[in-house]
């Protein structure tokens, strides 16, 4: 079983809440969203794996499972063409649950007039393969988010 942690602190808001029909539809997979706080703050690595993707916003980390999980920090912030993040692993480094991935400020995402609002995602999962998603409450950077069988 692999336990997801929030890559983020902020509020757990659910990927229904998402506001974008591909995450909202859990199109890309199950999971949840973090809404960050506005603050310029660090991403990290909700699992222990391998950086199989790395985008200036956007990242995959695969586990010895063979578990993918999406942290896509904002929405349509692929359009700031990484203005504003700063990559701090590279694609097929091996990182440890909690290790700072990329830095960004979700104020001046929001500034842009982009979404800070952070889908966490299982690729390629099912939800009935996730345990207790968390979409409400507060949340802490390592706080559980869900399980994955």
């Amino acid at each position: 079983m692999t336990t997801v942690t929030s890559p983020l602190t902020g509020r757990a808001i659910g990927l229904a809440n998402v506001p974008d029909p591909v995450f909202s539809g859990a199109m890309v997979g199950p999971g949840t969203a973090i809404d960050p706080v506005r603050e310029p703050t660090t991403a990290v690595a909700p699992v222990d794996g391998l950086v199989v993707s790395m985008h200036p916003h956007a990242f995959v980390v695969m586990d010895a499972d063979g578990h993918g999980v999406l942290t896509h920090l904002g929405i349509d912030t692929v359009q700031l063409n990484g203005e504003g993040f700063e990559l701090l692993v590279s694609k097929g480094d091996q990182v440890k649950r909690g290790q700072p991935v990329i830095s960004w400020n979700p104020a001046a995402v929001e500034a842009a007039g982009k979404s800070p609002i952070s889908p966490i995602v299982a690729l390629e999962a099912s939800l009935e393969q996730l345990g207790a998603v968390a979409e409400s409450g507060e949340v802490a950077t390592g706080g559980e988010l869900f399980t994955w069988n």
